[in-house]
């Protein structure tokens, strides 16, 4: 509680601030006028979550780069401004408020963790500045100022579990996960697309991020004898899991999938013997195959060195949600939010890297293909893919075109 009311007061200082700087978040006379269109990254360049948030700050530069270089936008060039929350929610909050009232940029695209979303959000929504999300998440977000172009679990996660349980000839899962929003509704969907399909849950444990300490747990799944592990770990604290595993031997004896493993390049960080063999499943990975990839790859390559981390999921979508804002804003002709809202609920398309994203009007969130891969010698090996996926999960619960004021995350009821 006491921490809750710090954030509170962090943010109530932070708002406070911003209005004695600026003349009101309702007034942004040059947001139009200026001859450059501001916009906003708030990302995790440092802390335990950098591994994550730097490819999506390098790729969000390099699109605003490239449109510059084509001409900009409206006949404006783009600037960037780049935040780093370091991993803090309240420099989340802080950094969002400073965008929307000192800056007074023209849509943020921001978050990481589900935390840093519900931390950020509502100050988006109170200053009228439109938000992108791109990371994928839980699902349940209805909210007209925001858009999700990430993948949720009825786009994922309801692939993965059928196809690791048929792989493994296993149905007993033992699921560790990260203990936030994104770990704790996960694990519940885990736990349904199991039973969907015949199995059975053994445990559920929740580690905190700065967990790193996994041998207590280790001795657990061993005496749980389960058939398939689960990970919905997260960050680089939670690295260490993947590594005792294997150094306990038991990662030859249990096969394991993931709805995260990969997703900050932990392939890359693991050895290939402490990495080979485990399954995920995205709205995209480095290894997808097609002419518009291949070519997006070589420019990221050129831009940021050979060396440059392999793109995963979050900063692919961060690229695709840069491009449907733009796309908005030209159809609009405008950076009006509302107006750039509505352009983007006519269904908005974008073919990208990641294949093709549709906006799903009632939801703000993307249609969008899937893969499922598995770990190899620091890559991904492509298994199986799935074309033009929707979010059935949020669309369960959300309909912004009958219910445009909505402005909340559903916890969606997943029965079990």
């Amino acid at each position: 509680m006491s921490s809750m009311l710090e954030r509170r007061k962090v943010l109530k200082a932070a708002v406070a601030g911003a209005a004695t700087a600026a003349t009101g978040p309702w007034f942004i006379k040059d947001l139009y006028a200026a001859d450059e269109i501001k916009i906003a990254g708030i990302h995790d360049a440092s802390g335990g979550l950098d591994l994550l948030g730097r490819p999506m700050i390098d790729v969000l530069t390099m699109a605003v780069e490239e449109a510059n270089a084509a001409g900009g936008l409206l006949g404006k060039q783009i600037k960037l401004i780049n935040y780093d929350a370091q991993s803090n929610i309240q420099y989340y909050t802080q950094y969002a408020t400073q965008a929307a009232t000192k800056d007074k940029v023209a849509v943020v695209h921001a978050g990481i963790t589900s935390a840093s979303r519900e931390a950020i959000r509502p100050v988006l929504k109170r200053f009228n500045t439109l938000y992108f999300y791109n990371t994928l998440y839980e699902g349940g977000v209805c909210d007209r100022n925001c858009f999700c172009t990430g993948s949720t679990p009825a786009q994922t996660v309801e692939k993965l579990i059928p196809y690791a349980m048929k792989k493994f000839n296993g149905k007993k899962i033992y699921v560790l996960a990260a203990d936030y929003n994104y770990g704790q509704i996960t694990s519940k969907w885990v736990k349904k697309y199991t039973q969907d399909d015949g199995g059975s849950i053994v445990a559920i444990d929740f580690f905190p991020l700065d967990v790193t300490d996994f041998g207590p747990t280790i001795k657990k799944i061993q005496a749980a004898k389960p058939d398939i592990i689960m990970s919905v770990l997260v960050g680089g604290s939670h690295i260490s899991f993947y590594r005792q595993w294997a150094a306990s031997g038991m990662k030859k004896q249990i096969p394991m999938a993931s709805t995260t493993f990969g997703l900050g390049n932990e392939h890359v960080v693991v050895s290939p013997e402490e990495g080979n063999g485990i399954l995920a499943s995205y709205a995209y990975f480095h290894e997808v195959a097609s002419p518009a990839n291949t070519e997006f790859i070589k420019r990221y390559q050129k831009r940021f060195g050979d060396k440059a981390a392999p793109l995963t999921e979050v900063a692919a979508m961060t690229w695709h949600g840069f491009q449907l804002w733009a796309q908005g804003v030209k159809k609009a002709g405008t950076v009006d939010r509302m107006k750039v809202i509505e352009a983007l609920e006519g269904g908005m398309s974008y073919e990208g890297p990641a294949g093709k994203s549709t906006i799903d009007s009632a939801t703000h969130h993307d249609i969008l293909d899937v893969y499922i891969g598995e770990a190899e010698n620091k890559k991904f090996k492509l298994l199986q893919s799935f074309s033009q996926q929707k979010p059935a999960d949020t669309a369960a619960v959300c309909d912004l075109k009958k219910n445009p004021n909505d402005n909340q995350q559903y916890i969606i009821d997943v029965k079990v």
